[in-house]
């Protein structure tokens, strides 16, 4: 479980829990815990999706956990309202998971005190490209690209690894 590039150990220590159950949080507020789904074909292309907010955003499927919900769970639910698939017997745990900060525009979702989230990383390896349906709360567009263009067009650091480290397999 590799953490951000720079970031010392000692101030990540105790934000969020090193694969325990993730630490009590106030009411109201998302947990610091999320998952990143990455759908790709046989063939190479990767799915993006541009968020509604931040503008220019693009990313995977992603989403935080919910209270008493596993990695797993979370992202066979964030890819179904986020796409419209059913994935579950395409859907693989990478066994891989960053730290990384919370970016300002998204902190105030998070209790007071919480800068970073644990994202856990999936794939969700399709025979071919799939007719996605978005939920247009989240986000206005997606594009089925190959993985070098994805990479580039991915907006998060943690994104942009796990589809390089995909390519490879794709």
């Amino acid at each position: 479980m590799a953490d951000p590039p720079g970031t010392p150990r000692s101030r990540l220590a105790g934000v969020v829990g090193e694969g325990g159950p993730a630490r009590v949080r106030p009411r109201g507020f998302k947990r610091p815990e999320s998952v990143l789904v990455v759908p790709f074909t046989q063939g190479g292309d990767f799915l993006l999706l541009r968020r509604t907010k931040p503008a220019g955003f693009w990313q995977s499927v992603t989403g935080s956990l919910r209270p008493g919900e596993g990695p797993r769970a979370a992202a066979l639910r964030e890819v179904r309202e986020e796409t419209g698939l059913l994935g579950a017997a395409y859907l693989w745990d990478m066994r891989q998971s960053r730290l990384f900060p919370i970016i300002p525009a998204w902190r105030a979702r998070y209790a007071p005190g919480v800068h970073f989230n644990r994202e856990h990383w999936f794939a969700l390896c399709l025979p071919d490209h799939r007719l996605i349906r978005l939920n247009p709360a989240e986000h206005l567009e997606y594009r089925w690209l190959p993985a070098a263009r994805a990479a580039r067009l991915a907006t998060s650091w943690t994104n942009r690894d796990a589809i390089r480290r995909l390519a490879g397999v794709a």
